[in-house]
C-alpha cells in the first residue's frame, strides 16, 4: 500500500505545518511532490446551483490553466465540479477522501475517480485500505483539504455545511479564505455571504485568485495575447458583449473579423459556458469577462 510518512522529505510541506497533520498520507497514482508546489483548495455546497457550476468552471479552468493544482473533497456538487473543471482544462487535481484509499466514495463517481488518475492527479487519504467513511471522518478530511493549500476558495455554502467547517479550520490555520458572492435569495449563498461579512476576501473575478498567486498583476487581465486558453479575439468578443447582446453579424463587424473566424471563437466560448444564445443574439453568462 502506497503512503508517504510525515518524516519523509516528500511529505507536503504545508500539510506538515498544521496542528494535527496525518502521520501517513496514503495515495493512489504516481507520487510527484511537484503537484503540491502551487495549490488551491476548493469547497462548496453539495446542492450546487447552475450559478455555482458556471463560476466553478470559470475560476478553476483559469487557475488550472495557470498551473495551479486544485484540491477538493471528491463529494458531488462543487467538489466534483472543481475536479472535473481542472481535468478539462488540462490541469492536475487532488481528491482528499473521507475513507480508505481503496474505496470510491461516493460510488457513482467512479468515472471521475478514473479521470483524476488518468490526468496525473492524486487520490489521497489518511486512512488505509477499505476503511469506511463515518460522520467523524468528514471533518477530519476537511483539515487536510485546508492544510494542503495557502488559500481556501468557498464557492457556495449553506448556513450549516461542511464547506463552512473547512473555512473555520482554514481560519485557525491562518489560511487566506476567498468566498464567491451569490444571490441573496439562494440558500447556498448565505454561508458565503456570512464569510465575506466576517472577513473573507470577496471574489469579483478570476483575477483575484491569479493576482494572489503572482500569475498576473493588477489591471493586467486583458493585456496578454493568450490568457490561459482565452485568445485575444475571444477576449474582444467578451468585451463587446459587456455592453449589450449582439448577433454574430454585429460581433463580426465590431471585431473587424469575418463571420467564419468569429463563428469558431463563439463556438469555443459557448462550449466554455461564457456565452448563451437567445433570439439570435449572444449574451454573457453570469457576469461576463470580468470572471474569466
Amino acid at each position: 500500500m502506497n503512503y508517504v510518512d510525515i518524516n519523509s522529505s516528500e511529505y507536503p510541506y504545508l500539510l506538515r505545518q498544521i496542528k494535527d497533520p496525518p502521520p501517513k498520507l496514503y495515495f493512489k497514482n504516481i507520487w510527484n511532490p511537484d503537484i503540491f508546489s502551487e495549490t488551491l483548495s476548493v469547497v462548496g455546497s453539495r446542492k450546487m446551483t447552475r450559478y455555482g457550476e458556471i463560476i466553478t468552471d470559470t475560476i478553476i479552468s483559469a487557475a488550472s490553466g495557470a498551473g495551479i493544482t486544485i484540491v477538493s473533497g471528491f463529494m458531488y456538487g462543487i467538489d466534483a465540479q472543481a475536479h472535473n473543471a481542472a481535468i478539462e482544462a488540462g490541469g492536475r487535481t487532488i481528491a482528499v477522501m473521507p475513507c480508505g484509499i481503496d474505496i470510491i466514495h461516493p460510488e457513482h463517481q467512479a468515472d471521475l475517480h478514473g479521470k483524476i488518475l488518468k490526468s496525473n492527479g492524486l487520490i489521497v487519504s489518511e486512512y488505509p485500505g477499505d476503511t469506511p467513511p463515518a460522520l467523524w471522518t468528514y471533518p477530519r478530511r476537511n483539515r487536510i483539504i485546508a492544510g494542503l493549500s495557502p488559500i481556501l476558495l468557498v464557492v457556495e455554502a449553506g448556513v450549516k455545511s461542511g464547506a463552512l467547517i473547512t473555512a473555520k479550520i482554514a481560519k485557525k490555520y491562518n489560511k487566506k479564505i476567498f468566498a464567491v458572492p451569490g444571490p441573496l435569495t439562494s440558500s447556498v449563498s448565505i454561508g458565503t455571504a456570512n464569510l465575506i461579512k466576517n472577513g473573507a476576501q470577496i471574489v469579483t473575478g478570476i483575477q483575484d485568485i491569479l493576482i494572489e498567486y503572482g500569475k498576473i498583476k493588477n489591471n493586467e487581465l486583458f493585456s496578454k495575447k493568450e490568457f490561459y486558453g482565452i485568445s485575444r479575439t475571444q477576449i474582444k468578443i467578451l468585451k463587446l458583449l459587456e455592453n449589450e447582446p449582439l448577433s454574430i453579424d454585429e460581433i463580426s463587424r465590431s471585431a473587424e473579423k469575418n463571420i467564419s473566424e468569429i463563428g469558431a471563437d463563439i463556438t469555443v466560448l459557448s462550449i466554455k459556458k461564457h456565452l448563451s444564445l437567445n433570439d439570435g443574439k449572444y449574451y454573457l453568462v453570469n457576469g461576463g469577462s470580468n470572471v474569466i
